[in-house]
């Protein structure tokens, strides 16, 4: 799916998908009508990939990843060499450490693409939305274990209930929802990576080497394809077609995440963590109106649990806004206007 994200920088919704991060600024007291659009851009995006990807059937899930890892990675140095930032680049290749983790994180969202075209291929869309429902309880899991970061009580009871889910699809379907947790679990270890390297590299930098340093394993597996005549677009009717589905992989990837990153800067992030839910409800809806895929009772069941936590992290993440104190500077504008608005009528 999307690529992306990183972890907030403080308890609370973590970002999905799919992507890293950017330190967001401050904001003021409302809400930043272009940022919100950006947001809600950046995810609806992520939502409606399935539509794409089912565009992609004819070629493998292994093959589609590799052209989406080639191609994302010539749209990143088309956006670098347009923005000047190759003394960003240059710094982050001198810096091991960095090096290391990017490693870490291209390898974790690489997997992370792979199972989720794997999902929507296999007319399992329904088990990809699952995963990214689950993955920011994952992350505040995660936040905990390994970050010592304290949970909320709220925040354990929504864990709970995706823990019970999980169960009960074991138990009823006899079989583990190795998809879902496959997507909720790489996609939380990437975004506490990124969360560790998050001040250091921005997004459009991070996005770049991480598919510079997985980019050697995709060229070579699809020049094996094509030395074998097994690719895609080598394949009877299809040509050029598939191949230029295959290359819009690179914007296609590329554009929500820097939506992502543009609009975090200008709107809480609460609003941001509470805003990726419409990635996985559109995924979800796609699978059961469009695709006609047949969800049994037992995810149906699960799916509720799982709701029901949303609804109980929202609600907490919502409360939590609500009694936020409102900056001073914010406070002290409007007592100014309400004192000056009697004159100018």
């Amino acid at each position: 799916m999307a690529s992306s994200p990183g972890a907030p920088h403080e308890p609370g919704p973590p970002t999905v998908p799919g992507t890293p991060t950017a330190t967001p600024a401050p904001v003021p007291a409302g809400l930043d009508g272009t940022g919100m659009a950006l947001v809600i851009g950046c995810y609806t995006l992520w939502g409606v990939f399935p539509l794409y990807f089912r565009l992609l059937s004819a070629a493998g899930s292994v093959e589609i990843i590799g052209h989406r890892i080639m191609w994302t990675l010539a749209t990143c140095l088309l956006l670098v060499a347009s923005r000047r930032r190759w003394g960003r680049l240059a710094q982050v290749w001198r810096t091991p450490r960095l090096l290391g983790a990017l490693a870490v994180s291209g390898l974790l969202v690489s997997v992370n693409w792979l199972v989720y075209v794997y999902g929507v291929n296999t007319a399992r869309t329904a088990d990809a939305a699952l995963g990214y429902f689950i993955n920011p309880l994952v992350t505040v899991a995660l936040a905990s274990l390994v970050l010592r970061e304290r949970l909320r009580p709220v925040h354990r009871v929504s864990i709970g209930l995706a823990g019970a889910a999980v169960a009960l699809l074991v138990v009823l379907q006899g079989s583990l929802p190795w998809i879902s947790l496959a997507l909720a679990f790489s996609f939380a270890l990437y975004g506490l990576v990124k969360k560790r390297i998050g001040p250091q590299v921005d997004a459009l930098t991070g996005l770049t080497v991480e598919s510079a340093l997985v980019v050697p394993v995709a060229l070579a597996y699809l020049g094996y394809l094509a030395w074998q005549g097994q690719s895609a677009w080598q394949g009877p009717g299809q040509g050029w077609r598939i191949m230029a589905l295959l290359v819009v992989a690179g914007p296609v990837t590329a554009v929500p995440l820097l939506l992502f990153a543009a609009g975090t800067r200008r709107v809480p992030l609460s609003v941001v963590g509470m805003s990726q839910y419409i990635a996985p409800i559109t995924q979800f809806l796609l699978a059961w109106a469009v695709f006609d895929e047949q969800i049994p009772p037992a995810r149906w069941a699960a799916m509720v649990l799982v709701w029901a936590a949303v609804a109980v992290f929202i609600g907490d993440a919502v409360h939590q806004l609500v009694r936020r104190p409102r900056p001073r500077h914010a406070t002290a504008l409007s007592r100014a206007a309400s004192r000056a608005s009697p004159r100018s009528r």
